[in-house]
């Protein structure tokens, strides 16, 4: 029989870790939701703000960098699955940087959800944020792309659940000190 290392137990969860994502979310659905009224209600022309930053009001019926264009129903739909999943995952997660990220994307997709059904046009998410050669953006837009990039960096640098940690050279491991039972006896 074959020995196995230690298994990480199910209850390994951070301790407030879905309340913090939540949270989270909550905010970024405030602060984008905030913006947008804003935006729409005060905005008539373009606005030059610093370097390449500006605001301009566009209207984006599909999904980032205008993929899915008129989708707006089947896009709800994903988002509201994602979100559920996001929500399972922020539940589970193992740290708060993980859960952070959780809750900027899960705050971002129900922001855009939001605009979609609630904005009187025609499913369209109001994006208000301009860069020089990139396309224009909102609150909930930054906040997924910053909550993914979190998760990307974050799950890059930590080790796979089944990962041995490496002993330094000539150090013997718990593996080597147990006696094995796989040799034949003579």
């Amino acid at each position: 029989m074959q020995e196995r290392g230690a298994v990480a137990p199910l209850k390994d969860r951070v301790p407030g870790g879905l309340a913090l994502a939540v949270g989270i979310a909550v905010v970024v659905v405030a602060a984008d939701q905030a913006t947008t009224s804003w935006v729409e209600a005060d905005l008539r022309h373009p606005v030059h703000l610093l370097g390449p930053f500006g605001l301009a009001v566009r209207y984006n019926s599909g999904s980032a960098f205008s993929l899915f264009t008129g989708d707006g129903p089947l896009l709800v739909a994903v988002s509201v699955v994602v979100a559920g999943a996001l929500v399972v995952a922020a539940w589970r997660s193992r740290s708060r940087v993980a859960a952070v990220g959780y809750g900027l994307v899960l705050g971002g997709a129900v922001g855009n959800v939001a605009d979609r059904l609630f904005r009187g046009h025609h499913g369209d998410v109001v994006d208000f944020i301009t860069l020089s050669h990139w396309p224009t953006f909102n609150v909930a837009d930054a906040a997924i792309t910053i909550g993914l990039v979190l998760l990307v960096l974050h799950f890059w640098r930590r080790p796979s659940p089944g990962t041995p940690d490496v002993a330094p050279t000539g150090a013997r491991t718990q593996a080597d000190a147990a006696p094995s039972h796989d040799a034949e006896e003579p």
